[in-house]
Formats: C-alpha cells, sequence, structure tokens
C-alpha cells in the first residue's frame, strides 16, 4: 500500500463519525466514483502529464453537469480546460488547499470560457468549506488546444 493511501486510511480511522455529516463511499473504478458527481475534486500530482489524464478521463466518463476542479500552483486551468469537452466546467484553485477548512486563503482560477453559475457553485462550495476565496480569471492564453469551438 503506498505511504500516502495508508496515511489517508489512518486518518479516516481516527475521524468522529459524529462529526461527518453526509456519507463516504470507497468506488472501485473512475467511472463509478464520477458516474453522479456533480463536482469532481482530483489531487492527482501537479504535472502537465498526470493532470491531463486525469482530466481526460473525467471528461469521457461524468456526466456534461459535471464541474471539475483541481488544485495546481503551476499549471493553466485554461490549457488544461481547452483539452476536455467542458471547458466552462473547469477551475483550478491555489493556496493552502488543505488548510480550508481552518479558514486559509485560496485564489480561484478559471478560464474566459467558464459560465458564470458553474463559478459561483465552485466559489460557494470552497466557502461552505471555510475558505476566503478569491476569484481570478485565468490570465494564460492556452498552448495546448484540442476542442476550441
Amino acid at each position: 500500500m503506498p505511504a500516502n493511501l495508508r496515511h489517508a486510511q489512518q486518518e479516516l480511522a481516527q475521524l468522529d463519525p459524529a462529526a461527518i455529516s453526509g456519507t463516504l463511499e470507497l468506488a472501485g473504478t473512475i467511472e463509478a466514483a464520477v458516474r453522479e458527481a456533480d463536482l469532481i475534486v482530483d489531487f492527482v500530482p501537479d504535472e502537465l502529464e498526470s493532470k491531463l489524464e486525469i482530466f481526460c478521463l473525467i471528461d469521457r466518463m461524468a456526466p456534461p453537469k459535471t464541474l471539475l476542479l483541481t488544485p495546481s500552483e503551476n499549471l493553466s486551468i485554461t490549457d488544461l480546460a481547452s483539452c476536455t469537452y467542458r471547458s466552462d466546467h473547469c477551475f483550478a484553485v491555489r493556496g493552502a488547499f488543505g488548510e480550508i477548512q481552518h479558514g486559509g486563503a485560496v485564489r480561484l482560477l478559471y478560464p474566459a470560457a467558464t459560465n458564470e453559475a458553474s463559478l459561483n457553485s465552485v466559489a460557494g462550495f470552497l466557502r461552505e468549506l471555510g475558505a476566503s476565496v478569491q476569484v481570478e480569471l485565468d490570465q494564460d492564453a492556452p498552448m495546448l488546444v484540442k476542442n476550441q469551438r
């Protein structure tokens, strides 16, 4: 078992069940995990190849309504979104994602193609988690182009 997975499993075992709202379900495949998702947050390494692979998988398997949020300090969300069929549903968060529940500040970046309702949903989600959210248009021009409309 990889060290990070073991660490996550130990943290999950230490959680107080009374403090948790909702349910946690484990999925055996990405398809099962995203089948009915409204919002997906990926936690793959912040490397172009890893992000592109997960974005392509999610883009293919998740319903069209699904919003995609990725923690990334280095990559352009405009670039990543341009490689999907849901460029208006892709967002990047920069800042201490692990500190959100403690009132941490994050920057929510979005590509120009984003619709306002999607942007408000993701920003609202982060605020509900306790984050201070600064919303910003991603100024990067896409260098990877797959699905220009």
